[in-house]
């Protein structure tokens, strides 16, 4: 019986089958996936692993219909097992865990990924979710997949993959939403180290949300508060005691947005915000030097 060739020709225009053209994809397709495996994870070291990982998969597999959907799911699925592993390791971590910090040149263009998703504050959010929470949450907010597309994805029911959105936004709650106006943060900065210096308390309890919370995470490595610290006032008074020490601040970007380095007790850390409404919501210090590689 005779091939029949209209139905070959359909098949083959949907594979991707060369050498080139799996490059190709990969190459326009990498700082997406970048992107999303830091988001799955927070930490842009295991991003470029899991991302190589991918890459290795995509070359040896065989017939595909879209490459761009198996690199999806390839760095969703590795993504999710690595999460799983620190998730389990960080049950005795030395104090909070904050996501690492990557300087803004890093990042992939503004053209390719939207950069508001990539801040410290959007990627440690994250970190309230479970591993298929979040693995939903970022291929619905990051690409917009379908409930049906992402349960293919993680291998879930597409009612599980409903279920699974609306629990990670009720536990993200007000907090996903928050300014992500440049010279918001840069003001705010300003203001944050001026009123340090001079132990002007009501002017920064002035620039700092009523619940304000203060992370701190030195990993044991640094010195640093093993507790959140909580509340305007309690915050402002920690800011006016580190700053009694006598400390350096140095302006700089990271994860696309302004924040500080910090040096002090010869221990170097990265400071970010979280901004809403007008005033700063969350202050990260990130001090565990491993953490501080990118920056």
């Amino acid at each position: 019986m005779e091939p029949d060739r209209h139905t070959d020709a359909a098949a083959a225009a949907h594979q991707v089958t060369t050498g080139d053209a799996r490059a190709a994809a990969w190459q326009s397709g990498r700082p997406r996936m970048l992107a999303h495996a830091y988001r799955m994870l927070g930490s842009w070291q295991d991003a470029e692993d899991v991302v190589q990982e991918a890459w290795l998969r995509l070359a040896g597999a065989g017939a595909l219909r879209n490459a761009e959907a198996f690199l999806t799911t390839t760095v969703t699925r590795l993504a999710i097992d690595r999460l799983r592993v620190r998730q389990r390791r960080q049950e005795d971590y030395i104090g909070p865990w904050i996501a690492e910090p990557v300087a803004t040149d890093r990042l992939p263009d503004e053209a390719a990924v939207d950069r508001d998703l990539l801040s410290l504050a959007a990627v440690q959010l994250l970190e309230r979710l479970t591993a298929p929470e979040r693995a939903t949450y970022v291929l619905r907010t990051g690409f917009a997949y379908s409930y049906q597309e992402i349960g293919a994805v993680i291998d879930h029911t597409e009612a599980s993959c409903r279920q699974l959105f609306r629990r990670a936004t009720a536990r993200l709650g007000g907090d996903a939403r928050f300014d992500t106006d440049a010279e918001t943060h840069r003001r705010l900065l300003e203001a944050l180290v001026a009123a340090s210096r001079d132990g002007a308390l009501a002017d920064l309890e002035a620039v700092l949300a009523d619940d304000t919370v203060l992370w701190a995470d030195g990993g044991g490595r640094v010195s640093s508060a093993l507790n959140p610290v909580r509340g305007a006032d309690k915050v402002a008074r920690f800011m006016i005691g580190i700053c009694r020490s006598g400390v350096r601040w140095t302006p700089m970007q990271v994860n696309g947005f302004p924040a500080l380095e910090f040096y002090g007790d010869a221990s170097r850390r990265v400071i970010a915000l979280r901004v809403q409404d007008g005033r700063i919501a969350e202050i990260m210090f990130v001090g565990n030097p491993d953490k501080l590689t990118l920056v």
